[in-house]
């Protein structure tokens, strides 16, 4: 198919109203040659009203737009020869390292173009998970695979990156780096943005950037992905990338779905039909058509023509043709005519039979062809070697003649092999041809497949090294303090692991979980999907896929920042952060607590000399990673890395103090990643409560009463007895009994009101049902309903429970004193007042050792996890060494724009890529 030939357009997926309004073609000239723009087909159209041009963003009124009848590329005629987007029908051509993309569920964008078809997405649609693509759900099929590679897996591995960028959805403010003009719209698909370091810049003006990619203002937080290796041929995108699957909700590929795809409309022209057309017997075995709109009287190079550019094939239609599901072809002076008219008006049949509703594209035979051969993995400095094939070329003779024209004859055909790469939107799939292979028949059966297959299909020559295969898995949720000897055991009782297939290369006994390293693909992929699906004690087990760090070539000043994000808090705020994180920064060092904790994350960077931790959620989640931190501490060979907060949560008092702020309010992400690179370094007390319970318990084998075994919890911010802790259980209570309800910050804390009015007449006579104990010395309780021991200036959603008066008596609290606050309140009221800010606690004692004799069983809490605990002795040390928070720097606020200046670094062109 000739650039800029005419055709019929094929109906497209999205809404009618986000494309221009064609009031007819104008026929009173040929299309304008194409200039630089590759692959487009543009013809000159009449607008009924103004739209806007895809290279300028400004509008296009009456006769002066051209549109290209594949992709939709609106341009001024003016703006032809600037035009430097390639169609969608030549972009698979054109990438550089095939990587599949990793589609989370459907969703609304909204101001976002689909980038295969330029329209607005106005109904359900696609976005990858890793970079910024969107789609319509029928345009998956014919989007490239050209998602961010973000780590090394074998194929056309190095050092060096360049720019990936990316198409259009850029804010209307946007600035290109070059001429330092608005590059953005949203009214179009326009502008560039690198989806590494974020630089933006014109269509026309990208170019002229020097390639290299040097990861922006966020280099040293981010993990450079030839830093990291992930073998992954038998898993998605998704299980490489940890994203859950119950967010699924997509139909499967293999299920039937009505082939009449979401933008396709039927038309309503009398002079136009409506014809479905199948691309191969693949589209008819899934009952998977596109539909095109022809005139009744049209010659079938037309509707060739139109069925081609429906399916994004850039090809000559010569080579085609159409044919009916009963096998019968059309002849190339057939003329489709499906008209009602009768035979006075259409005089003379043009077709044996009635023509039928459906068509197949079928491919006419070749005797030979130019096919592409890509030596990308050799590094030879060409992008691909175009070869004359027959009906006698082997996969042994184009090898032969790839050698050959490379100046590499000499050395053996059995050192290579040649690569079969279907490059799928969804998956990138290899396959190893046959010597004796026949090209012209595989490319024959190819196309009789799919059309469109044939076009994201490519042919590479690698060297035929025997690749060492090796999968990392992390197994969660078994029996905790076994031997590995016992976890391998358990391991073939209910996975049936091979175990010369793999061995236990690390074992978390204190957590229950171990590291697989298998040797085989199919091993590893059937112990993944077979370990969500078992349970070992009544505990679901949990498997990931690791990555494996490369550490010893991370750069000298490379600091990554390892994330994790609670999705289950802050309502949805969760899931937008985790797409967010993974989009500005390498999606293996951003890990969902869900998904088998933090654990997990922890181990991947096991060996990083040097990172950073940010933990989004509440100060239930930030506890549960600094508990996770302190036991595999000694693992890590950065055993004290710092920690950020991004607070999620209800009462976030760790994040007020550290000043990240009440809770997270829809803040810029890429912003908080500034704002975590320039914190400062504080330390933080952590403590150790000791729970004693004297009460007898009765053992689950032998029916006979036992005393409880002492356990031990982590303190970070406070812990409370009493009432504090009453209205925290019943808080807890109401949220178990629907949890859908509290997906809000303000609904939280409504709860919390109702529950203490409802104790707001309760009486405790708390100093009576207990002794306390401060560095050995006994304390005489006041008369109160709650004792709460603090760690930080910050209670209940921000209160000063200590208050801020001085007093001879006792120290100026701090985070890293060593010390604990002891504050008594006296009910309901008080602990009100103090939230209003009226009163503070009642002072009690400051100690670094305390002992609580509990004389009857009490309501407990421990940063926000309540529990009644039965009398006994309850002990409070600090525990280990301090742990290295980040606290949030004070910077005096920036003038607006300032922020999106500092993205490149507000460097020159001249310096980018240095």
């Amino acid at each position: 198919m000739a650039v800029g030939a005419r055709a019929l357009l094929g109906s497209r997926g999205g809404s009618p109203a986000s494309s221009p309004q064609l009031g007819g073609r104008s026929r009173s000239q040929p299309p304008p040659a194409p200039f630089g723009a590759p692959g487009h087909g543009f013809r000159r159209v009449t607008l009924t009203k103004p739209t806007f041009c895809h290279c300028c963003t400004d509008f296009i009124w009456g006769l002066a737009g051209y549109q290209c009848e594949v992709c939709n590329f609106m341009s001024h005629e003016k703006c032809l020869k600037h035009v430097k987007i390639p169609c969608s029908c030549i972009a698979p051509s054109l990438v550089r390292v095939p990587v599949a993309h990793c589609f989370g569920p459907p969703g609304h964008y909204k101001k976002k173009f689909c980038t295969v078809c330029r329209k607005q997405l106005e109904s359900l649609a696609f976005r990858c998970e890793v970079c910024e693509l969107h789609v319509h759900t029928d345009c998956v099929p014919f989007a490239c695979s050209d998602c961010r590679q973000c780590h090394q897996d074998g194929h056309q591995d190095h050092d060096t990156y360049h720019h990936h960028w990316r198409e259009g959805n850029l804010s209307s403010s946007a600035r290109c780096e070059v001429c330092k003009k608005t590059c953005g719209s949203s009214e179009v698909l326009s502008g560039m943005r690198c989806e590494w370091c974020g630089i933006l810049a014109h269509a026309s003006c990208y170019i002229i950037v020097p390639p290299e990619c040097t990861f922006g203002r966020l280099r040293n937080m981010i993990l450079p992905p030839n830093c990291v290796r992930l073998v992954s041929r038998n898993f998605s995108k998704m299980h490489c990338f940890r994203i859950s699957e119950s967010l699924q909700t997509e139909p499967d590929e293999d299920e039937d779905v009505d082939g009449l795809t979401q933008g396709s409309v039927i038309s309503t022209d009398s002079s136009k039909q409506t014809l479905k057309i199948f691309d191969g017997n693949d589209a008819v075995k899934r009952n998977q058509f596109r539909l095109i709109s022809v005139p009744r009287i049209a010659k079938s190079e037309e509707v060739v023509e139109a069925a081609l550019r429906a399916y994004y094939v850039n090809d000559d239609q010569q080579h085609y043709e159409l044919q009916t599901f009963s096998q019968q072809t059309l002849f190339s002076d057939d003329i489709i005519n499906r008209n009602d008219a009768t035979e006075e008006t259409n005089p003379g049949p043009v077709f044996r039979e009635v023509v039928p509703e459906a068509w197949i594209i079928r491919a006419k035979p070749k005797d030979h062809e130019i096919i592409r051969i890509y030596p990308g993995w050799l590094k030879v400095g060409m992008a691909y070697i175009s070869l004359r094939i027959d009906k006698e070329s082997t996969t042994e003779t184009v090898i032969k003649e790839v050698l050959l024209q490379l100046g590499r004859q000499t050395e053996c055909l059995q050192n290579f092999k040649l690569l079969e790469v279907l490059m799928g939107s969804k998956q990138v799939q290899r396959m190893v041809l046959d010597d004796q292979e026949m090209i012209l028949s595989r490319l024959k059966d190819i196309r009789k497949t799919s059309i469109r297959q044939m076009t994201q299909t490519r042919f590479y020559i690698v060297e035929n090294n025997k690749s060492v295969v090796r999968v990392n898995l992390f197994v969660g949720g078994l029996p905790p303090q076994l031997s590995a000897e016992e976890y391998t055991n358990i391991l073939k009782d209910d996975l049936a692991i091979k175990t010369n297939l793999l061995s236990l290369s690390h074992v978390y006994s204190m957590q229950g979980a171990v590291v697989l390293e298998m040797s085989c693909f199919s091993e590893a992929e059937r112990i993944y999907m077979l370990a969500k699906d078992t349970m070992v004690n009544d505990k679901q087990l949990t498997a990931t896929v690791i990555p494996e760090v490369l550490h010893t070539k991370l750069p000298q000043n490379c600091c990554p920042l390892l994330v994790f994000v609670n999705p289950k808090s802050g309502g949805l705020k969760g899931r937008d952060l985790l797409y967010s994180f993974r989009k500005l920064l390498n999606p293996h060092q951003v890990f969902e607590l869900t998904n088998g904790g933090p654990l997990p994350g922890f181990h991947t960077f096991s060996q990083v000399p040097y990172f950073r931790v940010l933990v989004c959620g509440g100060d239930g989640t930030v506890g549960w990673v600094l508990g996770a931190l302190e036991e595999i501490r000694h693992t890590l060979v950065c055993s004290e890395p710092s920690v950020a907060i991004l607070p999620l949560g209800t009462g976030n008092d760790l994040g007020r103090v550290l000043r990240w702020g009440a809770g997270y309010s829809g803040e810029d992400p890429y912003s908080v990643l500034i704002s975590v690179d320039e914190a400062d370094d504080v330390l933080m007390d952590r403590w150790t409560i000791l729970l004693d319970a004297q009460e007898a318990v009765e053992n689950a084998e032998n029916g006979i009463l036992e005393p409880e075994p002492p356990k031990i919890v982590q303190m970070n911010n406070y812990c409370g007895l009493g009432i504090d802790a009453e209205l925290t259980l019943g808080f807890h209570h109401a949220r178990e009994e629907e949890p859908g309800k509290f997906n809000s910050r303000f609904h939280n804390k409504g709860v919390y009101v109702k529950v203490g009015l409802q104790r707001i007449s309760h009486t405790r006579n708390l100093h009576r049902d207990i002794k306390l104990k401060v560095d050995q010395h006994e304390v005489e309780l006041p008369s109160i309903e709650g004792l709460i021991f603090i760690n930080i200036p910050s209670w209940g959603s921000g209160a000063d429970l200590w208050g801020s008066d001085h007093d001879n008596r006792f120290e100026k609290p701090r985070i890293d004193d060593g010390l604990l606050e002891v504050v008594g309140v006296t009910g309901v009221v008080h602990m009100g007042q103090v939230q209003g800010g009226l009163r503070s606690g009642i002072r009690i004692a400051q100690g670094s050792y305390f002992r609580v004799t509990l004389l009857k069983p009490i309501p407990v809490q421990v940063d926000g996890e309540p529990w009644i605990q039965p009398p006994g002795q309850i002990i409070i040390s600090v525990a280990g060494p301090k742990v290295h928070m980040l606290k949030k720097s004070k910077q005096k606020p920036k003038k607006p724009g300032s922020l999106k200046e500092t993205r490149t670094d507000s460097v020159s062109v001249t310096e980018v890529g240095r």
